[in-house]
């Protein structure tokens, strides 16, 4: 791909400005051993020598940029396998030193709103700006050379293995340090420097290697995944507060991903289905011991959850045989419809309008916690010292909850099933040309994205202990559907970071709550200018949107080339984002 002219011009210049970036990063180093702040803002940068944890996550990233300009200056790219060509510094050193000057920014601006003015600052801060400007205009005239080819390297087993636990770990960090975080500011600030890391790992190569290392070890990435999820209720002291965020996260998230099956997978837009995620809380609500429940039935929670899964699944029938041989703009304005007629409907069941089922607007209150075996979901115990809420307990059946519709997802994507909708949603009537039943396989991704829908409505009712219509309106579908598109359609990871985004900003960034709205629209229209596979796409859909990119079919040919060898490993015949099958599975 050709470069600016004016860009491509300052590279004459290497020399001298690698030794202005050097300077800068001097600068760097020593202004966290500087007050930034006259006086307490975001985590207190008052103190000289006492770094706070703000400013040793930008010298942490400092010692990154320097560490790229040294070797990107010693280690030169002779041959192919060469250390320099496998991992380039110099686009490390590039995106470290913007990466530090957005992050130096963000902080200044956060303390200098949070302290009524730019005069607030202390020299440090503008110690920090200077440096991290000379370090910026001085990696301009590196030489950007070519793609890092880390991904390709032949790693042993157990460096990729190391890899994943230290990626894992990270992830650990920033959420349990990130969700501790009560001003906006400062969580905003880490926030920031968590993507630019994200960002800086994958301009030098690392984030690539690992990408293959993860395909090659899906098993170890599934298993430590989880372990990590597990672990995170102990870093929270307790906190009911910040494990509410994450049992809302997971709830979120399993909703999305039913949704995932209909819109990445089979194609079909649904503009309603936060009502499937309703009927299950309402059947969950209805069938649960609360004093105001109108039928006076309570089975036990496991068949409650497969009831309530199974009323969504019909419900999903119900929309979708009539409905589903139209597409496009018609079928999304059918289940936006649809979405609006469940709300109704459901304040209309009030014993007036209608029969007393949901005792309308009022809702059913006061539903109880779960009780397993005579553990008591509502109640704190002790383990291991720490002491484990309400919100951390349900937190952990919601993780088994997601832990199921992953395995679910997975299968059906990777089945025949998994590709007659990736063949409807590329081409309805090819698929339906080469013999693939559209209309069956439509009508069974809507009644399975419902039915897991209706499963984690059935958690959701007594995490939240009341269920009213008004939860369920179209906004909420609008942002599952936002989330999908935001994290990458037809991927779980996507799903996960998108949800993530979505849900946790608006609770950690409750002064913001009037533009929430106008953030995540300008939030999906950069998206859709820049990267509109979504931040973890997968390798068809990133080819579709960028098919002129020859660096980035180079790139995939690679995943794909790993993912064959991780494939032959695991005694499988995979083909990413194909849904292939797995060994022993004939056509």
């Amino acid at each position: 791909m050709n470069r600016p002219a004016f860009l491509a011009s300052f590279e004459r210049f290497a020399a001298p400005g690698r030794l202005v970036a050097l300077v800068g990063t001097a600068l760097l180093l020593a202004a966290p051993m500087l007050p930034w702040a006259y006086r307490p803002a975001l985590d207190d940068m008052t103190f000289w020598f006492a770094p706070s944890p703000l400013q040793w996550c930008g010298l942490a990233l400092t010692v990154v940029l320097l560490a790229c300009l040294v070797l990107g200056w010693v280690v030169r790219p002779q041959g192919r396998r060469s250390l320099g060509r496998r991992l380039n510094f110099n686009r490390g050193a590039r995106a470290a030193a913007i990466a530090l000057l957005a992050f130096v920014a963000v902080v200044l601006v956060a303390s200098a709103l949070e302290l009524a003015g730019l005069v607030a600052l202390e020299p440090g801060g503008w110690l920090a700006l200077a440096g991290a400007m000379l370090a910026a205009s001085g990696v301009l005239t590196l030489p950007r050379g070519e793609e890092p080819t880390l991904r390709t390297l032949r790693s042993p087993a157990w460096l990729q293995i190391l890899g994943i636990v230290l990626a894992l770990a990270f992830v650990l960090f920033v959420a349990a340090y990130g969700l501790d975080l009560d001003d906006p500011g400062a969580f905003f600030s880490f926030g920031v420097w968590a993507g630019v890391v994200v960002w800086v790992a994958a301009q030098v190569g690392l984030l690539g290697w690992l990408s293959t290392a993860a395909g090659q070890n899906r098993s170890v990435l599934v298993l430590s995944a989880f372990v990590v999820a597990f672990v995170f209720p102990f870093t929270q002291n307790g906190s009911d507060a910040n494990m509410s965020i994450a049992a809302g996260v997971l709830i979120f998230a399993a909703t999305a991903m039913g949704l995932n099956i209909v819109v990445g997978l089979a194609g079909l837009l649904d503009l309603g289905y936060i009502a499937f995620l309703g009927a299950g809380a309402f059947t969950a609500a209805v069938l649960s011991e609360s004093a105001f429940a109108t039928i006076g039935w309570s089975p036990p929670f496991p068949i409650v959850v497969l009831i309530s899964g199974c009323v969504s699944a019909l419900l999903g029938l119900l929309i979708g045989s009539p409905t589903l041989r139209v597409s496009g703009d018609y079928l999304a304005i059918v289940t936006l419809a649809f979405g609006e007629i469940f709300r109704i409907s459901m304040n209309n069941l009030d014993g007036t309008d209608g029969p007393n089922l949901t005792r309308g607007s009022n809702g059913i209150p006061a539903i109880p916690n779960l009780d397993f075996f005579g553990f008591d979901f509502g109640s704190p115990h002790d383990i291991f010292g720490i002491t484990i809420g309400r919100f951390a307990n349900y937190y952990w059946l919601l993780l088994l909850v997601m832990g199921l519709i992953i395995l679910v997802f997975t299968n059906l994507n990777r089945s025949r099933i998994g590709r007659g909708w990736v063949a409807i949603r590329e081409d309805e009537r090819a698929a339906e040309a080469m013999g693939v039943n559209t209309f069956g396989l439509k009508l069974l991704a809507f009644a399975g994205g419902a039915f897991l829908a209706g499963v984690a409505g059935s958690v959701k009712a007594h995490v939240d202990v009341s269920v009213t219509p008004d939860q369920y309106i179209f906004l909420e579908s609008a942002f599952l559907v936002a989330g999908i598109v935001l994290g990458g359609m037809g991927t779980v990871g996507g799903v996960l970071v998108g949800a993530t985004v979505l849900k946790l900003l608006p609770e950690k960034l409750r002064f913001f709550e009037d533009y929430r709205l106008l953030t995540f629209g300008l939030l999906l229209v950069v998206m859709m200018r820049f990267r509109p596979e979504g931040l973890m796409p997968d390798e068809r859909r990133q080819l579709e949107f960028h098919d002129d990119d020859e660096e980035l079919a180079d790139e995939v040919a690679d995943d794909v080339a790993a993912h064959r060898v991780g494939s032959v490993v695991e005694g499988t015949s995979a083909e990413p984002g194909s849904g292939a099958t797995a060994k022993g599975d004939h056509r």
